[in-house]
């Protein structure tokens, strides 16, 4: 555990360290794209922080090959490699895209070669779980199809809700998180080798995040653009195509006792394959809506709009930061919920305990204008928004008149302090006057 924590804290610590003077560049070279109707930010903001998240990446890799514990992954797996490989293909598009644009169906293309390319270096899908059947193994063509298809979908599903400041990259941070719980229980608990890869990706992307979100949430100074978004999409990806396609689950019946008892372990590793992708199931709803939407619409599934979960949000009254922390609370709810049914799905508290969540949940969704006050001593430890707002004593009118600091007011606003009732009475005696 501790290697893996030495791992996350040096890629977040360079991709932070970065972050500073890619900004920079991205402001020299001119990679500040005027506001679009569909944008929620009010000034231009330099987007390219996809570079500074691809060295994080490239470090901490670099630092994993040289601990003695973690060295064995790349000795004996090519999938570190390959994971590399596909993602400087897709940074180099996201690059190119983030500066003068790319095609929608060119971006696609090069989606499935960054997908191709590991594939044929062994980072690919040789069987699935099936629940009450087994292990089902693929044919290398097989696999190909749902290892492309698997990374595309999450690319991007991760690249549409990449829409407020700080929520594609906090909601991966959350699903990898619990992603790392899960793929470290199989790796540590269970002791299955094939497990470390997606262990130690969960972890490297858990850094990315966490080194890129302090200069991106609200209001954020840079934006990581699609050089960002899909390399971590591609880095999610990656790592539920190694613990789906590389872990065979009969392995399992060791310690779980039954295949069927093995099979139920996987639940969330074989529910990637079929949602695709359960840790990310906010933008994957996300992804579908706006495709349904489009083509409801006549429109192109590519085509950007206001539709997102997101631009919802902000619309029913929510802050910007409240809409971000709604979606961070589903995400994880979803995700390490999955991750506690995969525990102990026979645990009656579990489910309890999720649903009581996702209550909680509905009723924050559905009150957008309801700000908590915190208590008189916690006052000091909180923002301001969330202090509990003092009442200026009112001031007698007549004192005021004969100091001549106010002007005679109706008695029906004496409840006010004298500045606010001379400006609502001056207002009020103007427009009366234009009429």
């Amino acid at each position: 555990m501790r290697e893996y924590l030495l791992t996350l804290c040096v890629t977040a610590a360079v991709t932070y360290l970065l972050t500073g003077p890619v900004r920079k560049f991205a402001i020299v070279a001119g990679a500040m794209p005027e506001i679009r109707a569909r944008d929620v930010h009010r000034e231009p903001t330099p987007r390219l922080g996809g570079i500074a998240m691809f060295g994080g990446l490239c470090a901490g890799l670099l630092m994993a090959a040289h601990l003695s514990n973690l060295k064995s992954v790349f000795e004996l797996s090519n999938e570190p490699r390959a994971l590399l490989s596909g993602a400087g293909l897709i940074w180099i598009l996201g690059v190119l895209d983030d500066k003068w644009g790319v095609d929608a169906l060119v971006k696609l293309g090069g989606q499935m070669i960054a997908a191709g390319v590991m594939v044929l270096q062994g980072l690919t899908i040789l069987w699935i779980p099936v629940p009450g059947v087994g292990s089902v193994s693929l044919t290398p063509m097989q696999g190909t199809l749902l290892t492309v298809a698997l990374v595309v979908i999450t690319i991007n599903a991760v690249n549409f809700v990449d829409g407020l400041d700080g929520l594609a990259s906090g909601m991966v941070c959350i699903a990898a998180a619990a992603f790392f719980m899960y793929a470290y229980r199989l790796w540590f608990g269970h002791g299955l080798e094939a497990a470390a890869p997606a262990t130690l990706f969960a972890a490297v992307l858990m850094g990315m995040c966490l080194g890129f979100l302090p200069h991106n949430m609200h209001p954020a100074r840079i934006f990581m653009g699609d050089s960002g978004s899909m390399l971590i999409g591609l880095v999610m990806a990656a790592g539920a195509i190694s613990i789906t396609g590389q872990v065979d689950p009969d392995a399992l019946k060791l310690w779980a006792g039954s295949e069927r008892a093995a099979i139920q372990a996987m639940v969330p590793v074989y529910i990637p394959l079929l949602l695709p992708l359960t840790v990310i199931a906010v933008p994957v709803a996300d992804l579908l809506l706006a495709i349904v939407r489009r083509t409801w619409k006549g429109q192109s599934p590519f085509a950007a709009d206001r539709g997102h979960l997101h631009h919802r949000l902000l619309e029913l009254g929510h802050s910007h930061s409240r809409a971000v922390f709604i979606m961070y609370f589903w995400s994880a709810l979803i995700a390490f919920g999955t991750v506690a049914y995969s525990v102990n799905s026979a645990s009656v508290w579990v489910l309890l305990l999720i649903v009581t969540l996702s209550a909680m949940g509905l009723v924050l969704l559905l009150m957008p204008r309801f700000t908590p006050r915190a208590p008189r001593w916690a006052e000091r430890f909180v923002p301001p928004r969330y202090r509990r707002r003092k009442t200026a004593a009112p001031v007698p009118v007549a004192a005021a008149e004969d100091r001549g600091e106010a002007e005679p007011v109706p008695a029906g606003l004496h409840g006010a302090t004298a500045i606010g009732d001379r400006s609502r009475f001056a207002h009020a005696r103007k427009i009366g006057s234009n009429h």
